[in-house]
């Protein structure tokens, strides 16, 4: 039988992506959806934005993260996972608490697209103004 480990888990959002977290005590590998952060998300600023969390608590090497990400795009996802690992993260120890929010990663980022409104082309442009 192998040894029980305490697994914490963490819900992320932003725009349309959704990212479930789990994390647990380990060497600090990092996981979306079976691949590498460096290999899922296709530039490093979206890795490191991913992460930064660990980073500001400073236990990346102290952390296995598992994420599984649906929705949105690259940008997105990024923002879900480190919302994500950062409520994981205030699980596994509440002192944490005070870091994380002082560096903004418990806020949910409550920017949405906006709807296409009828009689426009887009959600804010209109169409071009003819005076004759």
């Amino acid at each position: 039988m192998s040894a029980e480990t305490t697994v914490f888990t963490g819900t992320g959002r932003r725009k349309t992506a959704t990212a479930r977290i789990r994390i647990t005590e380990g060497t600090g590998k990092l996981i979306a959806n079976g691949r590498t952060f460096d290999d899922y998300f296709s530039h490093e600023n979206f890795a490191k934005q991913a992460y930064i969390p660990l980073l500001t608590v400073e236990m990346k090497d102290k952390i296995d993260v598992t994420a599984n990400i649906a929705g949105g795009g690259v940008a997105g996802q990024a923002g879900a996972v480190a919302h994500g690992i950062a409520r994981a993260l205030q699980k596994l120890n509440p002192e944490l608490r005070a870091a994380l929010k002082k560096a903004g990663h418990l806020m949910r980022d409550p920017r949405e697209k906006e709807r296409k409104k009828p009689g426009q082309p887009g959600a804010r442009k209109r169409f071009q103004f003819s005076k004759r």
